[in-house]
């Protein structure tokens, strides 16, 4: 403890303070995969897959952070209340979190400063709650903390308009013993007034997760959320816009890239069968897949000349590697004779391959091998740390194993599908490719 107090003597405000800190210093040394060692490793990986458009927490620990790392944090009440929240890609700490000790409700006092702006809080949640579906996991129908809440939306709403969150307000528990599976509707009396309510009973959370993830958007939320925030900058600056990209909608990492975003999510229709419509049928995801299983039998030629200049219009990461190699370009001397116009998806340095956001996460996991990594973490969040990992470090083997196992994530309906879809391409490079670029 004394060592502790000599760290983090400027963190100290009040007498609370060493008691929040040592929590948060606990807390902040679990093993955030520990989960998935312990046997939920099928929930965890379909819980990260989802693509929700926000998550409510009184958790002060950081797991939904490592799920869903994309995500913006808000951090307690003030943060949230005086902030711009976009409802979409966001994660809500009502209660505080690790990274800021302070920001814990831990104490009576805490816990009187919060009643006092719940009003205000539900009210800026109250969209939230009447236009989203709000499925609460973890939490007991008593729970002060959940009555409160749903007291305070009902006071803002009426107890005349009360009957619009039905539908909208779904618990998710456990069973008790003797308790069956099953979805009932039921109400949550607060005051006098009966909140309607779906009550889902299960040991499996697997199942509730799928049912969500079967309601998949074209656009990642985390883009969603980018689209809705410029606007607003937009519309506040009152300024012209600077910047224009034409960019496939998961090739987008971060809002900085571009300043608004127009024309997302194009639809396309699904091809024929090569063999019917030829090589202008060849997408993307057909190359992934001939780079991944090698069975497509593909022209090199015809791939090298037009496929990739014509799907990689919009698109860095397309697998290009196997098809040089292929036409007998086997180094860059090689490819520089030729004089093809491959630049664009062959020219990548290794930190192209690698998402910034990730960096501070990965170093807390720099000392674990290329299989422990996978191990440990869910497969979003692998597919993100292993280009982290130095290239002699990087089974090719286990690699494939891994991206076949999840090809479907490569697919652009999918969340976090142009990471999967880097790892690929970093695959193609690290099997066929040459001369790696610092």
């Amino acid at each position: 403890y004394a060592t502790s107090a000599k760290a983090n003597q400027a963190l100290v405000v009040n007498a609370t303070s060493a008691l929040r800190i040592e929590i948060s210093n606990y807390l902040l040394a679990l093993d955030p995969v520990a989960a998935v060692k312990e046997g939920f490793g099928e929930e965890i990986e379909l819980l990260s897959g989802l693509n929700v458009d926000g998550i409510i927490t009184t958790n002060w620990d950081q797991f939904l952070e490592h799920l869903f790392p994309d995500y913006k944090t808000y951090i307690g009440q003030r943060q949230l209340l005086f902030s711009n929240p976009q409802e979409i890609g966001e994660i809500y700490k009502i209660h505080g979190c690790v990274s800021e000790p302070q920001s814990l409700v831990l104490t009576s006092d805490d816990y009187f400063a919060f009643q006092e702006r719940n009003p205000y809080l539900a009210a800026k949640l109250i969209t939230v709650f009447v236009e989203h579906p709000v499925i609460f996991i973890g939490y007991s129908l008593a729970d002060p903390n959940v009555a409160s809440l749903l007291r305070a939306i009902a006071l803002c709403i009426g107890p005349e308009h009360v009957e619009h969150l039905r539908k909208n307000l779904i618990f998710v528990q456990r069973l008790k013993a003797d308790e069956a599976p099953g979805i009932a509707d039921t109400y949550l009396a607060i005051d006098g007034v009966q909140i309607p309510l779906v009550l889902v009973k299960t040991n499996d959370f697997s199942e509730v997760y799928r049912a969500l993830g079967a309601t998949r958007r074209k656009i990642p939320a985390r883009v969603l959320r980018h689209c809705k925030e410029q606007l607003y900058e937009l519309v506040k600056s009152l300024e012209p816009e600077k910047k224009l990209c034409i960019v496939d909608i998961d090739e987008i990492e971060r809002k900085d890239d571009v300043e608004f975003f127009v024309g997302v999510g194009v639809a396309t229709q699904d091809s024929p069968a090569v063999g019917e419509r030829g090589y202008e049928a060849i997408e993307i995801k057909d190359l992934v897949g001939d780079a991944l299983h090698e069975d497509r039998g593909f022209d090199a030629s015809r791939i090298v000349n037009s496929v990739i200049p014509r799907v990689g219009r919009y698109s860095r990461y397309v697998p290009v590697f196997k098809y040089l190699r292929a036409v007998g370009i086997e180094s860059w001397d090689d490819y520089e004779r030729r004089g093809l116009k491959l630049e664009k998806w062959a020219e990548h340095k290794i930190k192209d391959y690698r998402v910034d956001v990730y960096a501070a996460g990965y170093k807390k996991r720099k000392d674990l091998s290329m299989k422990d990594l996978i191990d440990g973490s869910t497969p979003e969040n692998a597919a993100v740390y292993i280009p982290f990992l130095p290239p002699e470090e990087i089974d090719l083997n286990l690699l494939r194993e891994f991206l076949i196992k999840h090809e479907e994530k490569v697919d652009a309906k999918g969340n976090y599908s142009t990471y999967f879809r880097k790892l690929v391409t970093l695959y193609d490079r690290m099997k066929w490719g040459w001369g790696w670029t610092e």
